[in-house]
């Protein structure tokens, strides 16, 4: 016993010492910036995991989207829905005042479209009235709660869809996460723990794919990197708020090793672009540090 304890020390230890300069960096980054700051780096292979404020409950935005996009999957992989089912989108679907590519493609509505392609509008180009969609075919918000609660994903909480949250800006406040909670819920999608593979495979795809956030967790990135995330943002209220400016997601690297990195910026009174450089700032540090 005394040995096993012994041998956790020097792993404690070493994991302390490796991401030291990484603590350093990240403080460098965000200690005179007006916003709370939550990050959390979780490497897959060995599970050394490093976190600041990593326990907070901050809102995810259309992060959400991601737990949603696994919920509908979990569905399939159930046989209770197909990828290839075509689904009803009406006109009254598409919502005019929202971010929605999807109904740039199709204005008139009123077309049956398959499973696939709105789950890829919705989380790699994070179309709002798509999530809705897929929302109101699983039964609502709770379901996706029950399904997270069922893999045992802590400090997550979803209430509200993207209408709602639309139209009242405090309800984002209730879609909140951890950005502990979400690497872990990155490694678990990642071992194939919340998904059948053909399914963890699929979705991963989507997200290798993500079209929004650019300028987030792989603008620094070398290119090519291959990052599957899903990005969050609330854009500022009227007082100069901006409630969430979110990006994460399962990084690839030149040694074929991968980590999750979730980086949320809540609360803040910085510009966008401001909010923007914070994320991926820290995402070239976490690089630097992790593919030494």
């Amino acid at each position: 016993m005394k040995k096993a304890g012994f041998l956790f020390l020097l792993i404690s230890t070493f994991t302390f010492a490796q991401h030291t300069a990484l603590e350093q960096k990240i403080n460098s980054i965000i200690n005179d910036k007006k916003a709370t700051v939550g990050v959390s780096v979780l490497e897959m292979e060995n599970q050394s995991l490093y976190s600041k404020s990593g326990d907070k409950k901050l809102p995810m935005q259309s992060v959400f989207k991601f737990h949603i996009a696994a919920t509908v999957l979990n569905f399939v992989d159930k046989g209770k829905l197909l990828l290839h089912q075509k689904i009803l989108v009406k006109k009254s679907d598409l919502l005019e005042d929202t971010w929605s590519p999807l109904r740039e493609k199709y204005p008139n509505g009123n077309i049956e479209l398959p499973l696939s392609e709105i789950i890829d509008f919705t989380v790699a180009q994070s179309d709002n009235n798509g999530c809705d969609i897929l929302l109101r075919l699983i039964g609502g918000t709770d379901t996706v709660q029950k399904f997270m609660d069922t893999k045992g994903i802590k400090n997550f909480q979803i209430r509200f869809n993207e209408d709602e949250m639309h139209k009242d800006w405090n309800a984002q406040y209730q879609n909140y996460s951890s950005t502990n909670s979400i690497v872990q819920v990155l490694k678990k999608f990642y071992k194939g723990q919340l998904l059948s593979r053909k399914s963890t495979d699929y979705l991963m795809k989507v997200m290798l794919g993500t079209k929004t956030g650019t300028n987030k967790l792989i603008e620094q990135l070398p290119k090519n990197t291959p990052v599957a995330h899903k990005t969050g943002s609330s854009g500022k209220n009227k007082d100069g708020l901006t409630g969430a400016e979110n990006d994460m997601g399962i990084v690839t690297l030149p040694n074929g090793k991968h980590y999750a990195i979730a980086v949320f910026v809540s609360n803040s009174m910085e510009t966008e672009a401001a909010n923007c450089k914070i994320i991926s700032d820290i995402s070239k540090a976490v690089w630097d540090d992790f593919s030494k």
